[in-house]
């Protein structure tokens, strides 16, 4: 019998949960408008009216916090549905087919992970300008390969297993093979990757932001909150301490999940 979730991953389960639900509700927890100005009352620390303080411009800090969840989030798994979709498909195929395209793919897998995949996303969102279209596509284009990498692995594996050889003998084609035989035997590791992945998706988010180069100007982001609030340091620490301390718990929150996860479908645990 498989393994409960453990404690820690209950923890790190309702972080999660904690954080998605306040990026649900950002509109009605919010006690003001997004990019709304109070020039008057700019860098202050908490007041009735501004619960965690202002930044620059007087933007109210909880506000921003709130809605950077959502765009933390939204990028993070759009990432990570996308290029492990691709990658999943990708590695499976060439890994169940073998030969010259599966040569080809892992040369192409090599050199991209012969650059470090931040600065490969840094030289994309350069290009394109800072957007969110722009900073997914950056992110895919640099997350893709461990899902392939892990895909094909595991698909070589599995394509020599008894139930695919007499999935071949009796004639199945190699799609169906790969839709009814490989990919359901991948999704538990896919998913474990994608779990570990998502934390990473969202540090790379907010160092992109924190550098200009994620989400466009006037975008609610922990990482520009955290460019902002960096100079003040001194005279408002608040405005970089609060959008370090969310991404901190976000990527604990998906750590914590994805360890538990790995021991709860780790087909050797009692």
């Amino acid at each position: 019998m498989r393994r409960r979730l453990s404690a820690s991953g209950l923890v790190g389960v309702g972080i999660i949960a904690t954080i998605a639900l306040v990026a649900l509700l950002a509109p009605w927890l919010s006690p003001a408008r997004p990019g709304q100005l109070d020039l008057a009352n700019a860098w202050r620390s908490a007041s009735p009216g501004h619960p965690l303080g202002t930044g620059d411009n007087g933007v109210d800090l909880l506000t921003q916090l709130l809605y950077g969840a959502r765009v933390s989030l939204f990028v993070g798994v759009s990432a990570v549905l996308i290029s492990g979709t691709f990658g999943t498909l990708l590695g499976t195929t060439v890994g169940y087919a073998g030969g010259l395209a599966d040569d080809l793919t892992m040369r192409v897998i090599d050199v991209l992970l012969a650059f470090p995949g931040l600065l490969l996303a840094i030289f994309i969102t350069a290009l394109l300008g800072p957007s969110l279209a722009g900073l997914v596509f950056a992110l895919c284009a640099t997350s893709w390969v461990s899902y392939a990498r892990l895909a094909r692995s595991q698909a070589r594996v599995l394509r020599e297993r008894d139930f695919v050889t007499a999935a071949r003998a009796l004639g199945a084609s190699p799609p169906r093979i790969l839709v009814r035989h490989l990919l359901p035997n991948l999704f538990a590791p896919i998913l474990v990757q994608a779990t570990f992945g998502l934390p990473g998706t969202i540090l790379a988010e907010a160092a992109l932001s924190f550098l200009g180069l994620g989400v466009p100007a006037g975008t609610a982001s922990w990482g520009a909150l955290v460019d902002q609030g960096t100079p003040r340091l001194l005279d408002a620490p608040h405005v970089a301490l609060y959008p370090g301390v969310a991404i901190a718990l976000t990527v604990l929150g998906f750590n914590l999940t994805a360890e538990a996860l790995r021991d709860r479908l780790d087909p050797r645990g009692v």
